[in-house]
Formats: structure tokens, C-alpha cells, sequence
């Protein structure tokens, strides 16, 4: 959009006059709600204010929706195995799960409840798995099984393992498709979307929230140290942080914001590679998800089927050490996929599958998660900041919203309405 553009979207759809210049001379407009990012969690926000009869404006950097994780993961559909008791993950995935398969069912977003097995492939990872059973039946999983060797072999004759845990309630869809239908029914409701548009920072003024706004390719010749020009200062009432891979950079740019309860930003790259064999679209080795025990990190390198019958396997970590702000705010992550990473791939995964062939695997795709914790440290819980916590009126901020995001998403979706709005 050109600089006059980012005002004029916006006035065109709050029919509001030209506010006196202040701040850096650029024109101020207000708002009712702005949701900051169009991935997978802002558009589920922006459809849910919007069936609430809020006016709102979805603000994103990229030229159009799930451009960054949200359209680079697994796209499986967790039951809500791995989070602790009582915590967000746990309770938002059980929740979203169930939202997302009627969601999915009512629409006919294309989706298959194929499920989950977990398996053990050494005998020291049996109480581990233990551990996983126990804390997904607290966690409210339903259905969940262990196996022996032979009865997990005898749905997955390809499979090798000691001990497995059958989850029949995961599941894989296509998130494009889900996040096509998000946008269109937040449209409908009257939410607008404008893309190429980076929120940069904001300040307080009072007690109101003021946005700086700006185009996206104001950025790209920013040496990430002058202060930025915006284009344009908004004034809404209702701000949802959900910029995911910058929120925190973003958050650290709001001045007014207490910085002591901005958590620090970890990113880590997984990379994901395809089953290259002729026939294995038509005869897939296996039906069933494929995850090994969890490793630091991540969940391992597991087998996820798309909905076309690929299969793939990942993704792998791969810390990344340091992110300036211009790659957050332009999402400029590196996301190709080293060929010499399937080194690492084919012995991790013929710890299950030892049929394996060499050569079978082909570079696929790479996401970037946007984690709250680094190498060696305690996996995070999503952190979901309030009034409570910051002390600014209308504010959410979204931060570490990985996996299960994309399960969580319509639940959070819930959430988010009820903390700004109450009920």
C-alpha cells in the first residue's frame, strides 16, 4: 500500500475526520479493536470480536494472511498429550481441538482424524511414555491406549517399537483452507484487513493506546537503529497483540509498557523433509501419526501425513542464536532446508521405521517457532498478558504461541473476548 493508502483503508471503513497532527506530524485516526497479525490465532481473535459486533481492523506486515507459522508446521491437530496439568497448552488444546473438528465438520474444511501413535523404541523410554498416558488422561484426552510391540505392528507393519501410545483423537487438516474460511467469516462480520502494514511500536497517551503504523516497505531499507517515521498514529480501544514471531520485539517497542514483564524471544528452525519414493503417496508406509518420545525442544522427528497421503518427516531444532528486529518485523527467517541436515534425519527416524531406504528424502519446507525458552532450559507455557499483568487497559499480548497454537487457536480464540470484554 502506498503511505496514503494505510490512511485512506482505514478511514474508508471507520468514517472518521482527519484528527489534528501530533506526534512526528503523522495523521492520527481511531479505532475500535486491532488485532496485530493475521496468522492462524489473530484471524480465529478477529472472527470471534467480529461475531461479537466489534468493529475491527487486522493489521499484518506480509501481503496476505499465514504467511510465517502458521502456514509452516506439521498441520496436525494435537489431543493434548505433552502439556502440563491445568496449564494453557493443556487446557486451550483439549478445548481447541474439540472447537476445530466441528469447526472443520460444519464447513467442510478438508480434515482426517487418522491418530497418533507414540511410540517407545527402547526400553528406556517406556516410563516416559508412562508418564505421557498419565498426564494425557488428566488432561482430559479421551480414549487413550497403550499398546504392546505386537498390537502397534499390527496397525503399522513398518513400524518398529517396544511399547506405543495410541492416540485416536489426533488428526491433520489444511490450515489454508481454515484460515481462508476465518478471514471470510470475520469479512462478513466486518472486520477489515489490511495487509503490507507493520505496527512498529506505540506509546500511551493518558490512558489511550496509540499504535505507530506504517508500510511494510518503509522497512526494508531500515538499518534497524534510526527511529522509524510512522505513517500513520491509531487510536483503537482494543488492542490483541498475536504478531507471533515479533511479538515480544513489538511489545519491547510499546513505550508506557512495563519491559520487566516482556518475556525474552527464542527462536528455533525445523526443518522438515519428504518421502521422495514413487509410490508413496498411493501406499504410504504408514496411515497413523508417528511421533517418537519428546526430545528438548520439540517433539522429535515425527511422521505427519498430509491430507493427499506426502508423507513427511520433522521437524528438527535448530536454535537460532540471534534475530535482529528487521527479520521479526519483515519475517525475513532464513526457511530453506540444508540438504546436509537429512544426515541427521535418517537415524533418528530408523529408530522406528528401519526400512528406511537411503536417498528417500528430499528437502520439504522449514517453520520458525516462537519459543519462551532457550536451549537447556524448561519449556514455556503460552503466556497470555492482560490488564492484570501490564496495567494497560484494551491491551493482549499473545507471546510463545508454538505448537499447539494451531490447535489451541479457537480457543484462545474464547479467551481472548472474555479477558477484554468480560464474561
Amino acid at each position: 500500500m502506498l503511505k496514503q493508502d494505510v490512511v485512506r483503508v482505514i478511514k474508508r471503513r471507520f468514517h472518521l475526520p482527519k484528527l489534528s497532527e501530533t506526534w512526528r506530524n503523522a495523521p492520527k485516526e481511531k479505532a475500535e479493536c486491532v488485532v496485530i497479525g493475521a496468522g492462524i490465532v489473530g484471524l480465529a481473535v478477529a472472527r470471534e470480536l467480529s461475531l461479537k459486533g466489534k468493529e475491527v481492523l487486522v493489521l499484518d506486515s506480509a501481503p496476505t494472511f499465514g504467511t510465517a507459522t502458521s502456514s509452516r508446521n506439521s498441520e496436525v491437530i494435537h489431543a493434548g498429550i505433552y502439556y502440563p496439568s491445568n496449564s494453557l497448552k493443556a487446557r486451550f488444546c483439549v478445548r481447541g481441538r474439540k472447537l476445530l473438528y466441528h469447526y472443520c465438520s460444519q464447513r467442510g474444511i478438508p480434515h482426517n482424524q487418522i491418530g497418533k501413535l507414540i511410540v517407545a523404541t527402547g526400553t528406556s523410554e517406556i516410563p516416559k511414555l508412562n508418564q505421557l498416558f498419565n498426564r494425557g488422561i488428566q488432561n482430559g484426552v479421551e480414549n487413550l491406549r497403550m499398546l504392546d510391540a505386537s498390537e502397534a505392528i499390527k496397525m503399522e507393519p513398518e513400524l518398529h517399537c517396544v511399547k506405543a501410545l495410541l492416540s485416536p483423537a489426533s488428526g491433520i487438516l489444511d490450515s489454508h483452507s481454515l484460515m481462508l474460511s476465518l478471514v471470510g467469516e470475520a469479512e462478513t462480520n466486518g472486520a477489515t484487513f489490511s495487509y503490507n502494514t507493520a505496527v512498529i511500536g506505540g506509546h500511551l497517551e493518558g490512558n489511550q493506546m496509540v499504535l505507530h503504523v506504517c508500510e511494510t516497505k518503509t522497512l526494508t531499507n531500515w538499518d534497524g537503529n534510526t527511529p522509524l517515521q510512522p505513517d500513520l498514529l491509531l487510536m483503537p480501544k482494543i488492542v490483541v497483540n498475536s504478531s507471533g514471531l515479533s511479538a515480544p520485539t513489538l511489545a519491547e517497542r510499546f513505550h508506557g509498557l512495563n519491559t520487566a514483564i516482556i518475556p525474552p524471544a527464542y527462536y528455533a528452525r525445523g526443518s522438515y523433509f519428504i518421502l521422495s519414493n514413487a509410490n508413496s503417496t498411493r501406499h504410504p508406509p504408514f496411515k497413523h501419526l508417528i511421533y517418537p518420545v519428546p526430545e528438548e525442544g520439540g517433539l522429535g522427528v515425527h511422521v505427519t501425513l498430509d491430507l493427499d497421503g506426502q508423507l513427511k518427516f520433522g521437524p528438527d531444532v535448530e536454535w537460532i542464536p540471534h534475530v535482529p528486529d528487521t527479520t521479526n518485523f519483515l519475517n525475513k527467517f532464513d526457511y530453506s532446508v540444508s540438504a546436509d541436515r537429512v544426515a541427521r534425519f535418517y537415524p533418528e527416524i530408523r529408530k522406528y521405521y528401519p526400512n528406511l531406504k537411503d536417498g528417500s528424502l528430499i528437502p520439504g519446507y522449514a517453520g520458525i517457532r516462537p519459543k519462551l525458552h532457550g536451549p537447556g532450559q524448561s519449556a514455556c507455557d503460552f503466556l497470555i498478558q492482560g490488564e492484570d499483568i501490564h496495567g494497560v487497559g484494551g491491551l493482549v499480548n499473545l507471546f510463545g504461541i508454538e505448537s499447539p497454537g494451531l490447535t489451541s487457536s479457537m480457543a484462545i480464540a474464547e479467551y481472548v473476548p472474555a479477558l477484554l470484554l468480560g464474561g
